[in-house]
């Protein structure tokens, strides 16, 4: 019995340090395709070699493809940072989101000083449904499930 506890501590201690060493492991639950629920829009991420996430946002339209953005999580100078580039949008330049690490049941990446969105969340729901929040003052804004393919 305590040689089982000593186990269990010994891998939740490894469990903490390597999330500690690489932050960006709390955000891989994102990889791969998915769909937005009733809807033909996708979200795709794809993780680099470094651990990087790269991604973009399409829909369907007249049997087409469409980019909606491109997007990243990567290490920025100590934090966590998501970048969505919108085309044709911020003069081409990608708008950052800062990872709010106080908060620990959802990824909430953050920029206060942006109009809209000033945050967008993602919440684990299952391994193949994630909840995304869209948010701007006041927390008001949109939600919508994206579902794993």
């Amino acid at each position: 019995m305590q040689k089982t506890i000593v186990y269990f501590t010994f891998l939740s201690l490894i469990f903490i340090y390597s999330c500690a060493s690489n932050p960006l492991k709390k955000s891989y639950f994102l990889e791969g395709t998915w769909k937005m629920e009733n809807k033909e829009q996708f979200e795709v991420w794809e993780k680099n070699a470094e651990g990087k996430l790269s991604g973009y946002s399409y829909k369907i339209a007249n049997d087409q493809e469409v980019r909606m953005e491109t997007l990243s999580i990567q290490k920025s100078e100590g934090q966590v940072v998501y970048e969505a580039l919108v085309p044709n949008q911020n003069n081409g330049q990608a708008i950052p989101f800062t990872l709010n690490t106080a908060i620990q049941d959802l990824l909430s990446f953050e920029n206060l000083n942006h109009d809209f969105p000033k945050k967008i969340q993602y919440q684990k729901l299952s391994d193949t449904e994630i909840l995304v929040k869209v948010l701007g003052d006041g927390d008001k804004g949109f939600s919508y499930k994206i579902i794993k393919q």
